[in-house]
């Protein structure tokens, strides 16, 4: 999954399901740009939404490619937090991320299949998904984010 094809301007929806029932929604829009040191930032801005109020939101993160494999295989990416922390790795299928006592199961996938029901998303066929189930002693939520290309 090379995530130099998601460079560009994107719409995102979001959705944050609480096990007891609490639900927020986000929306606004992200930017993936290559950076000169060979990273991609992927910075975040809306707002988060929920039953008795809003604030606006903001999250960036980077891409970062990893060293080649000995093998000779073509080299990975990672995702990072924005002060360098580790988070996951960008790949297909299910990754892990423990943060403290509280463990986030997720995945990418592209492309998405978009529902329809989701406002924000213009261009179904350029589109991404991503999903966290994140449960611990502090958290217990399932989120999903759709992202649609600007067109």
């Amino acid at each position: 999954m090379d995530p130099l094809r998601l460079v560009g301007t994107w719409d995102f929806r979001r959705e944050i399901r609480h096990a007891d029932g609490t639900q927020y929604a986000a929306d606004g829009g992200a930017e993936l740009t290559p950076q000169e040191d060979g990273r991609i930032r992927w910075a975040e801005r809306g707002t988060l939404r929920w039953a008795t109020g809003s604030t606006p939101v903001t999250r960036t993160l980077f891409l970062v490619r990893e060293p080649p494999p000995d093998d000779g295989a073509a080299p990975g990416w990672r995702v990072t937090f924005e002060d360098g922390r580790d988070f996951h790795p960008w790949t297909a299928g299910a990754v892990e991320h423990l943060c403290g006592r509280d463990l986030y199961r997720g995945g990418i996938d592209l492309p998405a299949q978009v529902p329809a029901r989701v406002p924000a998303v213009r261009v179904p066929a350029d589109s991404w998904d991503l999903r966290w189930h994140v449960t611990g002693p502090e958290k217990d939520y399932l989120m999903h984010t759709w992202y649609a290309r600007r067109p």
